[in-house]
């Protein structure tokens, strides 16, 4: 396996890393714990050692599922949780709204901590924004527990450029999380540029935008009531026959290179910048090997320009929330 480093903190990690949301949160289960720490397993057996959570997926089953999988292998990997929702108080899944407060901060860390069995949280995402705390309390409330030794990096997600600049001055970020696919190319006009600028590690999720661009998925596809994308605009049928372009586009680069569309999403988003992992989400063993597999597909200047001009030409129906 590859490794990449996020920041210019150096943090090390496997080119490609494993979003972890969907084993126990925004979707129907697709197996049992075990399957689940059986496939994580799998995951670290071919490399990869960056796994992502939150205290909000269940909320807090998630972060319980990889402390318990990821303990034979602590030394190994690298786990990043998030701050920042206010949770529903009957426990259930969901949340009412924002909260980064410092203390709230402080609480999520050691009851994350705690879930994840560790020593110290590798990253720390600011979840979303608060717009009722200032970004630079934030940021001194991590650098504290940097300090402390509770927290190693200090991560943003969804956050615009002024945000960011703001929170790096009182704490080096050493990653920022967006979603970001071929098919949803925003932060590049804005966040990019200053990740690039401030030597800050970039890490797209939905990085297949949520599975459409592995080409499994038709106008005539259906979703469960607990699958997101059941509600989501792009996931309608006629947005889903107006965005196909996309998918042929994809499964035509592949044909020529002997892979799939998957592969060819996620090697695009690799060639952008050596400082970019994704974190594709999976819960099949076939679905990650496959995913994997995007690290040996080379895609070269001329691909890339190829591919730029056909995307100029493709018009993306649908809002993404």
């Amino acid at each position: 396996m590859q490794k990449r480093y996020l920041g210019n903190g150096k943090l090390e990690v496997s080119s490609l890393g494993l979003g972890c949301m969907r084993m126990t949160f925004a979707d129907k289960p697709v197996g049992t714990k075990h399957d689940m720490i059986d496939l994580i397993h799998a995951a670290v057996d071919r490399g990869v050692t960056f796994f992502d959570t939150a205290e909000v997926y269940g909320p807090f089953t998630n972060e319980e599922l990889l402390g318990e999988a990821l303990a034979p292998f602590r030394d190994e990997v690298v786990v990043a949780t998030k701050f920042g929702f206010r949770l529903n108080p009957d426990g259930s899944p969901g949340w009412t709204g924002y909260d980064s407060r410092p203390e709230r901060i402080r609480r999520v860390a050691e009851e994350s901590l705690k879930r994840l069995n560790i020593e110290a949280i590798d990253l720390f995402y600011q979840h979303r924004v608060d717009p009722d705390v200032p970004i630079e309390d934030v940021a001194g409330t991590v650098r504290d527990l940097i300090r402390e030794g509770k927290v190693r990096h200090f991560g943003l997600s969804e956050a615009d450029a002024d945000t960011i600049r703001r929170a790096h001055m009182v704490q080096p970020v050493t990653a920022v999380q967006s979603e970001y696919s071929m098919w949803w190319r925003e932060r590049e006009r804005d966040v990019l540029p200053v990740c690039e600028e401030l030597g800050i590690g970039f890490v797209p999720f939905s990085p297949l935008g949520r599975g459409f661009l592995t080409g499994t998925i038709n106008e005539h596809s259906t979703f469960d009531s607990s699958d997101i994308r059941s509600h989501n605009p792009r996931f309608t049928s006629e947005a889903i026959r107006a965005n196909m372009a996309m998918v042929d586009l994809l499964k035509k680069i592949g044909e020529e290179r002997n892979a799939t569309p998957a592969q060819i999403a996620l090697a695009w988003l690799l060639a952008q910048k050596p400082w970019i992992v994704p974190i594709p989400g999976s819960r099949r063993l076939d679905r990650l090997e496959e995913n994997l597999g995007a690290i040996n597909v080379e895609l070269r200047e001329d691909d890339l320009k190829e591919i730029g001009e056909e995307l100029s030409g493709i018009s993306i129906q649908g809002d993404r929330y």
